[in-house]
């Protein structure tokens, strides 16, 4: 393996505990050769490969590539389906080698067509000008609920392995302010406000904090642009899927302690729906900032 991934666990519920190192393992890529890594993949109830998940390794895959620089953004683009049941190999591009910034190139690679492609910034820490855009007012994570389960029979029916990445024991813990109640089916304003925590203590591993922060980046996102036509993925005949996901780095955080995601979505259109999110620490701090353009079609159901 190309890392051994040092993290300290939580050590309060099992089930938290065996969703937290599951996802670790899901972060260690095997070096093939130079420039080319195999990571494995995880069924988590959908019937492709997450792209939380294509999106992290893919970032891990260029990192391993890069000595003393910290990646500052990545665009990506999924080009197919992936197959939750194959590994996926990255090969890794170098296209730019400067004295502060560097740049790679990644495919992710299936059955022998590329799925996947991402190009990633990496760049020198310096000290510059800053200005952000102020955190929203919203009500603390201490004052909202997690993220409720579904009514029991339509949870019951949801493949055991989104269950378990869905409810409070997975690997992260979603409490939404507004707007991500997937059971409200009403209109809302194109705004989302959630906040969520790693089950694990990642410090000391900035690389894999920025990684995990991509994979998680992906829930929750696209779907801003659902909230204004009343329709929720619950009902079954929602087809959502990502064609794109950009992300900037803008300051160091720590995925251990609770983040907002504060997400908006300006417009749908032509069966595409554009998704825009920052995200913020417990200190109003703006950390990162993301952009989705993703398929948002409606299936007429069957008389």
């Amino acid at each position: 393996m190309i890392k051994e991934w040092r993290v300290k666990p939580p050590e309060k519920m099992s089930r938290q505990t065996d969703a937290f190192q599951e996802l670790i393992q899901l972060m260690e890529l095997e070096a093939l050769e130079v420039n080319m890594f195999r990571g494995v993949s995880r069924d988590i109830g959908t019937e492709r490969v997450f792209g939380g998940q294509i999106l992290a390794q893919a970032l891990l895959a260029a990192s391993h590539t890069v000595e003393g620089r910290s990646a500052h953004s990545l665009h990506g683009y999924f080009l197919r389906a992936g197959d939750h049941k194959a590994p996926v190999v990255y090969n890794v591009e170098h296209t730019r080698e400067g004295r502060s910034f560097c740049s790679r190139r990644v495919s992710a690679i299936q059955h022998g067509r590329p799925i996947f492609t991402l190009g990633a910034s990496f760049q020198v820490e310096e000290e510059g000008l800053e200005h952000q855009f102020d955190m929203p007012e919203v009500a603390g994570p201490e004052d909202v609920q997690p993220l409720h389960q579904l009514p029991g029979d339509e949870f019951e029916h949801l493949p055991e392995n989104m269950q378990r990445w869905l409810d409070r024991f997975g690997p992260f813990e979603f409490r939404p302010v507004r707007g991500a109640d997937p059971d409200d089916c009403s209109p809302q304003p194109p705004y989302k406000d959630i906040w969520f925590k790693l089950h694990g203590d990642l410090k000391g591993n900035p690389g894999l904090n920025r990684a995990l922060l991509a994979y998680v980046s992906d829930f929750h996102l696209v779907g801003t642009a659902t909230l204004p036509h009343g329709i929720s993925w619950t009902q079954g005949n929602l087809m959502l899927a990502s064609l794109d996901h950009a992300m900037w780095f803008h300051r160091e955080f720590s995925l251990d302690d609770w983040l907002l995601y504060s997400c908006d979505s300006p417009s749908a259109q032509g069966g595409r729906g554009l998704a825009r999110g920052m995200i913020y620490d417990r200190r109003g701090r703006l950390v990162a900032s993301t952009a989705q353009e993703g398929v948002v079609r409606v299936r007429k159901k069957k008389s």
